[in-house]
């Protein structure tokens, strides 16, 4: 349990969750040739999650002064781990993780791709180390790499299998990953603000410059709010120009319903958000909007066939 809290693994397996629901309930359903097998794509997504848990190390390593304060029974290294062995780990899943990302670059005859998963790793430990301590800089790395996530399987999966004939089809496909990364970044993106709220006395103590250090609670919280209109506007208008405008009912009533309610219910809420326990449950709604938000990708697919 001790090492499951270190790579915090919940996290971990809505990442794998997530990539193998636009593979397999989306790509998989359409007439088209991937570039990867099962098993290669079985390795794409193992790669980014141990990239990703090794991020998650890292940054507990460095982290565990913040944590004494604001997560206190999170704390494992120093307790159950010690910090030397936490570094034996991160070093291993960074090894393995990249080593995957270079056998997979091969693959796919594209052995450049391979500097995708060096970086991913040298900014989630820079984040750690650094640009956390920037102000809305580590947030927007956080969700810059959540929405790499979903890139990369268009970069490995698609990009590799298209050609002159299906250019079209796979150019629409790729769009509609990256409308997806779009609204993944920006959930996740509030939400590291939300989090910034909640662990504002933990980060002060570590001489962090998170917003809500530097502004003050309240004034954060507002501009989160203002975050949150952005993706309400645009999910509206993305859900009646794809979804209203081609008579997709079941995913039209799901958007509003899982997507559209939650986000509105949010910027409702953060008015009156005081306490940590209240950013912490607002936290919690960011983070199942988002869950919500890629489960709806399945909707589509199911909506299209049953019009059909």
């Amino acid at each position: 349990m001790k090492y499951l809290k270190l790579i915090r693994y919940q996290n971990l397996l809505m990442l794998a969750f997530m990539q193998l629901l636009f593979r397999y309930s989306f790509l998989k359903q359409q007439d088209i040739q991937l570039a990867l097998t099962d098993w290669q794509y079985g390795l794409l997504v193992l790669s980014t999650v141990l990239l990703a848990a090794a991020g998650y190390v890292i940054n507990n390593i460095f982290d565990v002064a913040s944590d004494t304060i604001n997560k206190p029974n999170d704390v494992v290294i120093g307790k159950g781990i010690s910090e030397t062995r936490a570094y034996n780990i991160y070093f291993g899943l960074n090894i393995t993780g990249v080593a995957i990302g270079f056998y997979l670059s091969n693959v796919i005859m594209r052995p450049g791709f391979a500097t995708i998963f060096i970086l991913i790793a040298s900014l989630l430990y820079f984040y750690s180390t650094t640009l956390k301590q920037i102000m809305l800089l580590g947030n927007f790395v956080v969700a810059l790499l959540l929405a790499l996530s979903v890139i990369i399987i268009g970069i490995f999966d698609i990009f590799p299998a298209t050609d002159v004939d299906n250019q079209a089809q796979m150019a629409s496909l790729f769009s509609i990953l990256i409308d997806y990364a779009l609204f993944a970044f920006m959930i996740n993106f509030i939400r590291e603000i939300v989090k910034d709220i909640e662990d504002v006395n933990g980060d002060y103590n570590q001489g962090l410059n998170t917003l809500p250090i530097s502004i003050g609670i309240s004034r954060t919280a507002k501009i989160a709010l203002g975050f949150a209109i952005i993706p309400f506007i645009l999910s509206l208008l993305y859900i009646n120009k794809y979804f209203v405008e081609n008579d997709l009912l079941i995913v039209t009533l799901y958007a509003f319903a899982f997507v559209l309610a939650p986000l509105l219910y949010f910027i409702v809420k953060i008015f009156s958000a005081k306490s940590q326990k209240d950013f912490h449950h607002l936290s919690t709604v960011l983070k199942l909007i988002l869950l919500f938000g890629i489960l709806s990708i399945l909707v589509i697919t199911l909506n299209i066939k049953f019009n059909a």
